[in-house]
């Protein structure tokens, strides 16, 4: 099959066999290493919760339940997309996502995504960010505004990578969260990896994680409320939401990892503004890195989106 849900009972004879191995043998239109990657990234539920890793031993009448996504096609297309661009020349250009956009096609999200939106402007991207991720050096989650560093030739993305690997990038993000942080700034050092019982989620709990270093700064406290500028040394999947919520204070508006508790809010106006604000109060402000060609040190800064502004604006007025 291409794509569709696939419903297994695991039978006598299986009992003890390992998840992927199952799989691909009542599976046989899909490869075992494909199989392993659905695992890992969510797709099949055993019992009703993700499975928690491919190697899973199975007992007699599990109930398994495999979501095999539609394909992709082998190139994104060109979309009417407004996008705002900050910088460009021969070699890159410097964009502001906005929030709700996707960085480029995958699973579940072929389409209108910042890939299209480019693409959409007739510009070279460069090829070796892949025929989905074309000219993509670093990404930004759906719901993150903010700016974004483009490639539009090899030789850029190369020499793009290998200052994100070297740590020659700044980036800077204003976060709203919850609460009051005390420490008002310090840094989170600790390794995130993907959660043991939740596999589309991120956790600092995970059994195999990767170096993670976030630095924090008050900018403002509200009543119940923090802004704070956050430094990332590393760019780890959902690394300041991670950080931030095993610190107790989650991103507003970040429902995957507690940030929409906005029902417990007592004044009303506060309530309402927190509740319309459907996304992640989480904007990615500065970046700065050295010229791919030149060598030359490029620093932008993109102001608060205005829904952003305006919520920061109620809880202020409202404190």
């Amino acid at each position: 099959m291409t794509s569709g849900t696939v419903h297994l009972t695991v039978p006598d004879e299986a009992e003890g066999t390992r998840l992927d191995r199952f799989l691909s043998e009542q599976v046989q239109s899909r490869t075992r290493s494909f199989l392993e990657r659905l695992i890992r990234e969510g797709h099949v539920q055993v019992d009703g919760r993700a499975a928690p890793k491919p190697g899973l031993g199975l007992r007699a009448g599990m109930r398994v339940r495999v979501e095999i996504p539609a394909p992709l096609p082998d190139r994104p297309l060109p979309e009417a997309i407004p996008v705002e661009v900050r910088h460009e020349d021969d070699h890159l250009l410097v964009v502001v996502k906005p929030a709700g956009l996707v960085t480029h096609p995958g699973h579940g999200c072929q389409t209108g995504t910042l890939v299209n939106a480019l693409l959409g402007l007739r510009t070279s991207l460069a090829p070796a960010g892949g025929s989905r991720r074309p000219g993509i050096v670093h990404r930004l989650d759906r719901e993150t505004s903010g700016l974004m560093v483009v490639a539009k030739t090899d030789p850029a993305h190369l020499a793009l990578s290998r200052s994100f690997a070297l740590r020659e990038v700044e980036k800077r993000y204003v976060a709203l969260v919850w609460g009051r942080l005390d420490p008002p700034e310090g840094t989170v050092d600790r390794k995130i990896g993907r959660s043991r019982t939740h596999r589309t989620r991120m956790s600092v709990s995970a059994t195999r994680g990767r170096t993670a270093v976030t630095h924090y700064r008050t900018r403002n406290t509200l009543t119940g409320f923090t802004l704070l500028t956050i430094e990332i040394e590393t760019g780890r999947t959902h690394q300041i939401r991670v950080h931030l919520q095993s610190l107790h204070h989650p991103v507003v508006g970040d429902s995957r990892y507690g940030g929409r508790g906005w029902n417990q809010v007592l004044d009303p106006i506060r309530r309402k503004a927190l509740k319309e604000f459907d996304r992640l109060a989480l904007h990615a402000s500065e970046l700065a890195f050295p010229h791919p060609a030149t060598g030359e040190n490029l620093r932008f800064h993109a102001e608060l989106p205005s829904d952003f502004q305006e919520l920061v604006s109620v809880l202020r007025n409202r404190s």
